[in-house]
């Protein structure tokens, strides 16, 4: 099947619609799109969970092997189409089921904001609670915090409230005064905030053993499970599968390098959670934590690990925690944005609203949803399937909604869209080389689809 995309009709578009001001814009607001609790969380834990360094390096290789390449898939379909993601699948696919993909990435997205929105106001409070010494200075007290702070029925709500209309404000301004501008000023906050962090863990007694955790790999600790963690996490960070990489692309000039693009934001990424993981484990290994602890790690194992590793400097011990919180927060923020202008583009240009009024509507049903999400740690009634909803929201997007979403839209540009516009696209009209064609091809048509049916088998059980 053959598929003709008007390319004076898209250029048309193009000049209507909102773009971003400048190629480090276009760097910073899509690496802060893929930058998240993904890279400072969930990357040290698998890290710690799964041996240290061998799953660093499969980790770099799943993001090359994968990553890039269904990274490139989406800004494909973005830029092409020039609008939001359910209309940009909807224009490559005309009438075809393939339109479905876009609908299911702005939904995916929805879900995921709405109780996002939830951890990210933990940050928050987190960021409070450790400049007033509200923590406790003991594993005891510390995990005593955290229960008590997360099954309050009111405070975790009015966090996670506060952050949401923190997003509110950055997209009601736009592509170029809010996404490009904020993302200009926090990508380089979250970036010295790691590396003072991690600098910082490194000077402390003991942390070569932490530092030589994440870069001396030991191959007899890697087995399936560890590739296919490697593999879920390269989807999991560079944000792909949930419509934002599409949003954000549809808002790149014609003249964006796709290839470049795509390989910069992946190495920003890769480098952040790197940081983070010397920014924590050296820190761990210091006061002879656990480095599997898991996903407590960073609200009940960390705040022990600050008092304890940085307790002989008073100062620096005291400011470690509050720049750690306000790192996460930050990294938060950038990623919520994202999910935030995914579902305010399609609202704006599905249904012809202003975008001041899409916004609001995004972020007052996200808050309700995350309300109910928030609560559900504090009445167990609030459950589905035997799961919490937060629980439940948790699993359905990042186990199911997510590696369906990546695993069709790679087959919806390897098998569906013509080459003529892959062309196209990845040489900017044939003013780019383009001898990785073939290579790209070969990826998402074969490579991609089967990783990620792998992951998703894995994570199923069925693996």
């Amino acid at each position: 099947m053959h598929l003709n995309v008007d390319i004076t009709q898209t250029m048309t578009t193009m000049s209507n619609r909102a773009n971003f001001g400048s190629r480090i814009g276009i760097v910073l607001a899509t690496a802060g799109s893929a930058v998240g609790l993904g890279n400072v969380w969930r990357f040290p834990t698998l890290t710690g969970e799964n041996g240290g360094a061998a799953f660093l390096l499969l980790y770099i290789l799943c993001v090359a092997a994968i990553g890039i390449p269904g990274m490139l898939c989406e800004f494909i379909i973005g830029r092409r189409a020039q609008a939001n993601a359910a209309q940009s699948f909807k224009q490559l696919a005309g009438r075809t089921p393939w339109r479905l993909i876009g609908y299911f990435g702005v939904l995916t997205g929805f879900l995921i904001a709405s109780y996002y929105s939830v951890v990210s106001g933990w940050c928050l409070q987190y960021v409070g609670a450790s400049l007033t010494d509200r923590l406790g200075d003991s594993p005891e007290a510390v995990a005593d915090y955290f229960t008590a702070f997360s099954t309050n029925p009111w405070q975790p709500v009015a966090c996670l409230v506060l952050f949401f209309l923190c997003s509110h404000f950055v997209i009601v301004r736009g592509v170029q005064k809010g996404i490009e501008r904020a993302s200009k000023l926090m990508m380089p906050v979250l970036f010295i905030l790691l590396l003072i962090i991690a600098v910082s863990a490194c000077l402390l007694p003991g942390a070569r053993q932490g530092i030589t955790f994440l870069f001396s790999p030991d191959f007899s600790k890697v087995d399936g499970s560890t590739l296919l963690a490697a593999l879920g996490q390269a989807f999991y960070s560079l944000s792909l599968g949930m419509g934002c990489l599409v949003t954000y692309a549809s808002y790149f000039n014609r003249d964006t390098h796709l290839l470049k693009s795509a390989t910069q934001i992946a190495s920003i990424d890769t480098v952040i959670a790197v940081l983070a993981g010397l920014m924590i484990f050296p820190a761990v290994f210091s006061v002879g934590g656990d480095v599997g602890a898991g996903p407590s790690l960073v609200f009940i194992t960390l705040p022990n690990v600050f008092n304890e590793a940085f307790s002989a400097v008073p100062f620096v011990g005291h400011a470690m925690a509050p720049l750690f919180y306000l790192l996460l927060s930050v990294a938060a923020l950038t990623s919520l944005m994202s999910l935030h202008e995914v579902c305010t583009a399609f609202l704006h240009e599905d249904f012809h609203l202003s975008r001041t009024k899409a916004a609001t509507i995004v972020t007052a049903v996200c808050c309700i949803i995350g309300t109910f999400c928030s609560l559900s740690f504090y009445n167990a009634d609030l459950s589905l399937f035997g799961m919490s909803l937060f629980d439940l929201f948790d699993f359905t997007t990042g186990q199911i909604f997510l590696p369906l979403g990546g695993f069709l839209t790679c087959l919806f540009v390897g098998w569906y869209v013509p080459r003529h516009i892959i062309v196209d696209e990845l040489t900017n009209q044939g003013t780019l080389q383009s001898r990785f064609i073939g290579l790209f091809l070969f990826s998402v048509r074969f490579v991609c689809p089967i990783a990620i049916l792998l992951v998703f088998l894995n994570q199923m059980g069925v693996i």
